[in-house]
């Protein structure tokens, strides 16, 4: 890749005046050595299996077979659907999404991590609600599919998308961090403000310990990725109004890094610490064990 920082992108995009997700397709097609219609093709293929997530999520029984979670999403989708929503439609919907993409991870369905199953509902969750209320084409979400893919490729590079090694600020914090760039794009924003929303977005997350209650990807990871689609689509709309990331997007993702080799090992998806640890966490990981 030509590129490795998030500046790089910027500079290499605003020469060339291209978009990040031209940019990342065309690297891409270098590195693989296929033809950019084979990997725009493999990269629709993927939305689709997110979007046949989605609707599954919303539509069929989603308990784990742990049977800790389920149907959360079909829940959220209701209320959003009959009540007057705190978050208004289109957040709420992101937010159901979101859910219903986890809960067919935690039900052993078929996802794609973006950039990892714990976050997969993030990205799916941003996007087919925006999809929806804009109207936008397959291929123009396709688009966005490699802009965040660019996003996550700094990311991954420069700090960690696991949260083995980083908590679930690696996890969930860099799915929100890829979806409010990516969305900024397709909103039609710059790719400063895109790179903006990234800083934006990762600095909310920073310090998100990896808990999950009995080694599961199940409590609180769905949670998380419903709330990470409202941040995502919060960041973005931060960034498309001219907010900027005073803090350079780059030095986020170094804090992030910083942080995350300095959380202790209970915090980073061994169920020692935090949420798996509470009498109630205990419990449930005796009764599963």
């Amino acid at each position: 890749m030509r590129f490795q920082t998030l500046q790089q992108l910027i500079d290499i995009c605003e020469s060339e005046q291209i978009g990040i997700s031209t940019l990342m397709l065309q690297e891409q097609t270098q590195e693989s050595g296929r033809a950019l219609d084979e990997e725009f093709a493999t990269m629709m293929e993927y939305y689709g299996i997110m979007k046949e997530a989605v609707q599954r999520g919303l539509t069929e029984d989603t308990t784990s077979r742990s049977g800790l979670t389920g149907r959360d999403a079909q829940r959220v989708k209701a209320y959003v659907a009959e009540k007057e929503s705190n978050l208004g439609d289109h957040a709420g919907r992101a937010m159901a999404y979101a859910l219903a993409v986890s809960e067919v991870n935690a039900s052993m369905g078929r996802i794609i991590a973006t950039p990892t199953a714990g976050s997969s509902g993030i990205i799916p969750g941003v996007f087919i609600s925006t999809q929806e209320r804009f109207g936008y084409s397959d291929e123009h979400m396709v688009n966005g599919l490699f802009a965040a893919g660019a996003i996550g490729y700094v990311i991954a590079n420069n700090s960690f998308v696991s949260g083995a090694e980083g908590g679930c600020q690696a996890e969930v914090g860099s799915a929100i961090g890829m979806a409010a760039g990516a969305l900024v794009e397709l909103r039609g924003g710059t790719v400063t403000q895109a790179v903006h929303a990234v800083g934006l977005a990762l600095k909310n997350t920073l310090g998100l310990i990896c808990d999950p209650v009995g080694g599961l990807v199940e409590i609180p990871c769905i949670v998380r990725n419903g709330f990470g689609a409202v941040t995502a689509l919060a960041a973005a709309d931060m960034a498309l109004a001219g907010m900027r990331s005073i803090i350079p997007s780059d030095e986020v993702i170094q804090v992030m890094l910083e942080v995350g080799t300095a959380m202790p090992s209970k915090h980073r998806e061994t169920a020692q610490g935090g949420l798996a640890k509470t009498p109630t966490g205990q419990r449930i990981m005796d009764d599963l064990y």
